[in-house]
């Protein structure tokens, strides 16, 4: 990999990791405000559907123009809804501002990588690049949760930005920057000697256009099984953040700080599952990984068991080196497919239209759950317990827990059967 890679990369980190930071300075917001507990879920909701209804004309923006700019004017809409956060717009909005800009710039990042490097090598550069985007959401976790912290506001008050900053609109102000430096390494984005497609004004036409790409994915062999199972693990890896929060609150009785540290220690399997996989299976390959997506749903069941923090931490650990492992070579197959077809930017717009689709409904009926099932806190609760989930009551987590790992698991198992009829009829390589 050379050094324009590693631009690319950079750039992507940096904005990938604002994203992290501001989900978790904008449930300090909404802690702040008192809002209800399910507008935590919500807030999540709202930044991934622009995702969705953004796919038609994402890959189409992306394909028009060269993919360093198009990075710099959705860097730049991000950085827009993080000023309206501070500046008063209400958190769901102005994060579902956020994530209009990041819907567009998704096709821009992914498709570049396909356009710079030879298909041989996307495996490797998904490994980077995965690891790189779970390495944001590892620090972004991290430095969100301190931004946010309860030590910040004691520090505030000895500062005079106390006048002018709560302590979460103070971690917005310093996200500001992370977009800021975003959009000056973007300025140094190698400009591709790619063909580029005119954009097209007429909306009618491009949905036909872009429908007629998710038909073409979905009926290809390969594509429709990697489309299957990133769709899963997008889908269960954003439901899982909010559940590991809950569940290191009322089972370790952590604080939400610690919480996100557990959260972050997801993430740090799945940067390392991610590099193990790009290192050790081939493109060829990519297959081969799915047990390890029906490994990774039994051990989610094995949650409920745990009340040691040092164990949790480990099984934590393990669920993202398997999720890591067996979603990274089949995102290169799903590139590969996909640029094949239609194009790069085409391609990742219908990938994110789809594993957007997921989150959409795992993250809903999450926060259908939390809403309407939660229970009430009883007087032998901890006071983290009590502090999270004063306002609606203590989330379903026995159902939660159970039914999101049987989910995972059973899918799988599903797909790998899928695949294994494939092989038998001569249609994918085993």
């Amino acid at each position: 990999m050379d050094r324009g890679f590693f631009i690319i990369l950079g750039a992507q980190f940096l904005s990938a990791l604002a994203d992290n930071a501001l989900f978790f300075a904008a449930l300090a917001l909404l802690k702040e405000q008192s809002s209800p507990e399910w507008h935590l879920s919500m807030l999540l909701w709202c930044f991934t559907v622009s995702y969705v209804v953004l796919a038609p004309f994402a890959g189409s923006f992306a394909d028009s123009m060269h993919k360093g700019k198009a990075m710099m004017i959705c860097n730049g809409i991000k950085l827009v809804g993080c000023l309206g956060m501070l500046v008063g717009i209400p958190p769901i909005m102005a994060y579902a501002l956020v994530g209009f800009g990041a819907a567009a710039y998704s096709p821009a990042k992914y498709g570049i990588i396909t356009e710079y490097l030879p298909h041989e090598k996307l495996v490797a550069a998904n490994g980077w690049l995965e690891g790189a985007t779970v390495s944001a959401i590892i620090f972004g976790t991290i430095l969100g949760g301190l931004l946010a912290g309860s030590h910040i506001a004691p520090w505030l008050k000895t500062t005079h930005l106390a006048t002018y900053f709560s302590p979460a609109t103070f971690a917005i102000a310093a996200i500001i920057l992370l977009y800021l430096a975003a959009s000056w390494l973007n300025c140094y984005i190698p400009k591709l000697n790619v063909e580029l497609k005119p954009l097209q004004l007429q909306p009618i036409a491009l949905i036909k256009e872009f429908w007629c790409c998710v038909a073409k994915l979905w009926k290809d062999p390969q594509g429709q099984l990697s489309l299957g199972v990133t769709t899963l693990f997008w889908g269960a890896g954003a439901t899982m953040r909010l559940v590991v929060l809950n569940w290191a609150i009322i089972w370790l009785n952590f604080s939400m700080v610690q919480a996100t540290q557990l959260v972050a220690v997801v993430a740090f399997g799945i940067a390392a599952g991610a590099i193990l996989a790009g290192h050790c299976i081939p493109l060829k390959k990519a297959f081969n990984v799915l047990p390890a997506g029906i490994a990774m749903g039994i051990l989610v069941i094995g949650m409920l068991f745990v009340h040691n923090a040092w164990l949790a931490a480990f099984l934590m650990f393990i669920v993202g080196c398997l999720s890591g492992f067996f979603v990274v070579p089949l995102n290169a197959m799903l590139q590969h497919r996909g640029h094949t077809l239609m194009g790069a930017g085409h391609s990742i717009a219908v990938q994110n239209f789809n594993e957007n689709i997921g989150i959409l409904v795992m993250v809903g009926i999450h926060a259908l759950m939390v809403k309407y099932f939660s229970q009430p806190i009883t007087a032998s609760a901890s006071a983290a317990v009590t502090h999270q989930f004063q306002i609606s009551g203590i989330p379903p987590m026995y159902a939660i827990i159970t039914g999101f790992g049987l989910m995972v698991a059973l899918t799988m198992i599903a797909i790998t059967v899928r695949f294994r009829r494939g092989v038998r009829a001569g249609i994918m390589n085993d």
